[in-house]
């Protein structure tokens, strides 16, 4: 069982898009203000919880580095 989210991981913008049958199936999560932050599932749900679970990681590391995250919809279209 994954641990408890922090608040205010849910406030960052999030796609979820289908992963092509040839490349293994599935779907990914991807969060536009982290690049390179994914996450992975056989759902969309599944996806989305490995991808928060991703995210939080992905910000831990940053605070870690003496970095700031980037605030929730930051990234440019």
């Amino acid at each position: 069982m994954s641990a408890p989210l922090p608040p205010g991981i849910e406030a960052y913008p999030v796609t979820v898009a289908p992963i092509p049958p040839e490349e293994g199936g599935g779907f990914v999560a991807s969060f536009p203000d982290v690049p390179g932050c994914h996450g992975v599932g056989e759902t969309e749900e599944a996806a989305l919880a490995d991808g928060r679970q991703a995210l939080f990681a992905c910000i831990d590391a940053l605070k870690a580095a003496d970095r700031t995250p980037p605030e929730p919809g930051s990234a440019k279209a």
